[in-house]
């Protein structure tokens, strides 16, 4: 099943998004098998991001859940709310590159 999350962060830790940044990469790079998409989220370009969206597959929520509780980022404290959402992709057979 496909799944998208959305983080929403704690716009005053920019330093715990600073100091976690390289770790939360080579976290997501290890698990790209299970996040196709994966990336910050601005109001505007060039501004502290916001949040993030990942696009997860996973076989259920406590899969999804489980994932992003060992992210550096969700372990340091930067992520203020989360929300998971079952997608069901319009065409599923289309491929996309991102």
């Amino acid at each position: 099943m496909l799944f998208v999350i959305r983080f929403t962060d704690y716009q005053d830790r920019k330093s715990v998004r600073d100091e976690n940044l390289q770790a939360h990469i080579s976290w997501l790079a290890a698990r790209k098998d299970t996040i196709s998409v994966a990336g910050s989220l601005r109001e505007n370009l060039g501004e502290n991001p916001v949040g993030a969206l990942w696009v997860v597959e996973a076989s259920t929520k406590e899969e999804v859940e489980n994932l992003y509780k060992s992210d550096p980022f969700w372990v340091s404290g930067l992520r203020k709310e989360v929300e998971i959402l079952h997608w069901s992709k319009a065409f599923p057979d289309q491929q996309v590159l991102v």
